[in-house]
């Protein structure tokens, strides 16, 4: 029987591979090994994590920066000042985001990657060295445009693993693969978000931290913010040089005969007759995203939510290290990266043992909505705790943080694994492309909006409704109340296969 069924497959499977072509050398792969792919997903974890280390490893020391550099007038002002410098990575991102999609679909998923690693080496180490301003703007803004990574390393995420091939794709097996896939990309990107900050809390002022090393008259003293962006740097080489074994899944062969390869059909490399639709059926896909309700409605949820935790980020370092005359909690770049420390390892524990149990049980929807709504509940509270003081500051503020950024995973990790089964394989191409860049602007827009609130509201510590950072963070909640009322009926289109839970 076994027989029987390989002779019938197989000249099918002789179809798909083409000589000289890296992706169809991939599929023989896939086809000749079982199991997960451990070596593929290695890479993606290190690609994605070389990515997100720099995204926010500067919000410890940005409000220290933005002071030296001498460009705030006035103390309430750093946080005017330093919301454009966190803005600028998200901002030249969404500019390039579908440009580097489209290069991805046509050069390959290696190449790219590669680029947007050998962006975080450069233009992170020249972040470090940066002596105005308008520096530090620029390179971040480059460092952004230039590191379009994240999109086609999702669509890679699939790409490296066996395919279904069932009529329907929402088959058991297919849903684990998403949620491994989808788990690992988050899970790498979120542990970045929490350990890019620690590096940045106990590297950043070396000479007045380890005076006994670092003297003041050094190099690292004279550019106190280099040696964390260093460090990053230093690990994305690492990466560079690791994904050089890294192999291409996209095929190169002509999937028409006027050679036109679009997104669509090179995402749905695995299925023969998707492959060699015309053009027009192409740009019938596309318009068919747009009106794929499912995958627009989470899509938007993403944003909104997405939004809110850049926002949060850029508030957290900055309130923790202002002054408690102005509601902050005064403490040090340090203790704001020994809290961020702890957070990141809480946050491997809850993704690799705690969640995968909590959506066994409650389901990805009700788990998503559960979070969000104990985000609100616990954002209420931080704007007290500048009435603690010593040890009870301490434990109070890791238990926070702990507790906020897990339940911030659970919302992220629910809504990559609804974009991924609203959509067809033939899709997911023009789909993380079109997420990236408008995730990207919200991003981009979360760390000015904020900075400028957050100046504002320093100034107003006397004002009867929400005096201070309570305004921040009274702001901060209605964002994530917003979210939660968008995940209901009927915005939210819910896959099927979710709607028992």
């Amino acid at each position: 029987m076994a027989m029987e069924e390989e002779q019938h497959t197989s000249p099918m499977l002789e179809k798909e591979y083409h000589p000289g072509c890296p992706g169809c050398d991939y599929d023989r792969k896939k086809d000749l090994q079982r199991g997960i792919p451990y070596r593929e997903f290695f890479y993606i974890w290190i690609a994605c994590l070389a990515t997100a280390l720099p995204v926010s490893s500067l919000f410890p020391f940005l409000y220290f920066m933005i002071r030296d550099l001498h460009v705030a007038k006035r103390i309430e002002d750093i946080g005017f000042y330093a919301g454009f410098v966190g803005a600028s990575f998200m901002f030249g991102r969404c500019l390039t985001s579908t440009i580097w999609g489209i290069a991805a679909d046509h050069i390959g998923r290696k190449p790219v990657v590669m680029v947007g690693i050998l962006s975080v080496v450069i233009f992170n180490t020249l972040f470090g060295l940066s002596t105005s301003y308008w520096m530090a703007i620029t390179t971040r803004f480059l460092l952004g445009a230039l590191n379009g990574l994240l999109g086609p390393i999702k669509a890679y995420s699939i790409e490296v693993c066996r395919p279904e091939h069932e009529a329907l794709g929402l088959s058991l097996v297919r849903y684990r693969s998403t949620n491994v896939t989808m788990m690992m990309v988050s899970t790498a990107w979120g542990i970045g978000l929490i350990i890019g900050p620690a590096l940045g809390g106990y590297l950043a002022l070396p000479a007045e931290k380890f005076p006994n090393v670092f003297s003041p008259d050094s190099f690292f003293g004279r550019f106190p913010y280099l040696l964390p962006c260093l460090c990053t740097s230093i690990f994305a080489v690492v990466v560079l040089v690791s994904c050089m074994w890294m192999p291409e899944t996209l095929h190169k062969h002509k999937v028409c005969e006027n050679g036109h390869q679009s997104i669509e059909a090179l995402e749905d490399h695995l299925s023969e007759p998707k492959e060699k639709v015309g053009e027009n059926t192409n740009l019938d896909g596309k318009k068919s995203l747009l009106m794929n309700w499912p995958f627009m409605s989470s899509i938007i949820v993403y944003c909104v939510f997405s939004f809110h935790d850049m926002a949060y980020l850029e508030v957290f370092s900055l309130w923790a290290e202002s002054d408690k005359k102005y509601g902050g909690l005064s403490l040090s770049s340090e203790d704001v990266g020994q809290v961020l420390a702890v957070t990141g390892a809480s946050l491997l524990v809850y993704q690799l043992i705690i969640y995968p149990r909590i959506n066994k049980v409650l389901g990805p929807i009700k788990s998503f909505r559960i979070a969000a709504i104990l985000c609100i509940i616990m954002l209420f509270a931080y704007p007290y705790m500048t009435y603690l003081s010593g040890p009870g500051l301490s434990i109070i503020l890791n238990i926070a943080s702990v507790l906020k950024i897990n339940l911030s995973v659970t919302i992220i990790t629910t809504c990559f694994i609804l974009q991924n089964n609203a959509v067809p394989q033939n899709q997911r191409g023009a789909a993380n492309g079109l997420c990236m860049t408008v995730m990207s602007l919200f991003k981009a827009v979360a760390p000015a909006a904020e900075g400028i609130v957050f100046s504002w509201a320093q100034k107003r510590q006397q004002a009867f409704f929400f005096p201070g950072d309570q305004m921040v963070f009274f702001l901060l909640n209605a964002i994530e109340l917003l979210g939660l009322i968008l995940t209901l009926k009927p915005f939210l289109a819910v896959p099927e296969q979710y709607n028992t839970n």
